[in-house]
């Protein structure tokens, strides 16, 4: 257990929260606004359609690819590196009529012809639009129907102030790391559903432990005041938000760096939504209780009236 720490080892969190809330909101605003201009990059898990992915004995010229494809007509296909500059991914939308192996053929001729090298083909994917569909559908469903679960939990587990503070930095968490997505043009498939989801977990443990914290100390803390028993709360917190944290990020830094192109976006994405969720723990969940009005009074147990107590009353 957390030792109660004196007022003077406690750090000021609460006096940044209107600067944090104004960031905040802004960064928001920006993905909102980035979310409605670039969309998101659907990989091909969602819009279906052919990726190939192939390796050159030289590093490639994407602009002579792209204007060999364009000349042959595919002039839509998605060209960029993935791993080295001699490895090539080139993704398209489907084609009414052209099947798949048909498609593929045809695009490895293109290549060869524009870059006058010969090709190999490390990976060749097909996936059909209705296919597409039914994922985006099932994709959707399972980040709400995560989100909703949550909403009940912390519903029944905290007062409705601490709870609102929780569910909005979850919201918040997932704006943010999906509008750094649609600015980067970062392809979003089914492993960034996953992500997505395991970042939901992680900011929800984190906050739960700051407020089982807070509550604890609006118990024991008899003389202070709203702020101060929310500083000291996260600052007894704050050491084991900085570890796990901490150790989760060697983790993901190490999946970033070392661990393919195929878990890229995964990877991507954690290191994103735990960045953003250790932040909102603090100055989203917490602030936002503070400024619901929440105080000691709102946690305390209900008082229970005994036998004895009822029958002294008049």
């Amino acid at each position: 257990m957390f030792q109660i720490l004196k007022t003077e080892n406690t750090i000021n969190f609460m006096r940044w929260s209107r600067f944090a809330f104004v960031l905040s909101v802004l960064v928001i605003l920006g993905s909102f606004a980035s979310l409605a201009t670039n969309k998101l990059n659907w990989g091909l898990d969602f819009t279906g359609g052919t990726l190939i992915e192939v390796g050159f004995e030289q590093p490639a010229d994407l602009e002579l690819i792209r204007e060999s494809l364009d000349a042959d007509g595919f002039g839509d296909a998605v060209v960029q590196n993935f791993g080295t500059t001699r490895d090539v991914m080139v993704r398209l939308r489907p084609r009414d009529g052209v099947k798949g192996e048909q498609l593929s053929q045809q695009i490895l001729a293109s290549i060869e012809k524009g870059t006058q090298q010969k090709v190999e083909v490390r990976r060749l994917e097909f996936l059909g639009p209705a296919i597409g569909d039914e994922l985006t559908e099932a994709g959707g469903l399972a980040i709400l129907a995560s989100l909703l679960c949550i909403l009940a939990y912390v519903s029944m587990r905290f007062e409705w102030r601490l709870a609102t503070g929780a569910v909005a930095a979850l919201a918040h968490d997932i704006i943010i790391t999906l509008g750094i997505f649609s600015i980067l043009k970062i392809e979003v498939d089914l492993t960034i559903v996953a992500a997505l989801l395991t970042v939901v977990g992680y900011s929800l443990n984190d906050t739960v432990v700051v407020f089982d914290r807070i509550r604890e100390n609006f118990r024991k803390m008899r003389k202070g005041d709203s702020p101060e028993v929310i500083n000291s709360s996260i600052t007894q917190t704050l050491s084991r938000t900085l570890i796990t944290s901490g150790t989760t990020l060697f983790v993901v830094i190490a999946l970033f760096v070392v661990g393919g192109a195929n878990i890229h976006g995964f990877a991507t994405a954690l290191l994103i939504g735990i960045t953003v969720g250790t932040y909102s723990s603090i100055y989203v969940a917490s602030a936002l209780a503070l400024k619901l009005g929440v105080v000691r009074e709102h946690l305390m147990p209900p008082q229970i009236e005994t036998d004895e107590e009822f029958e002294q009353m008049p």
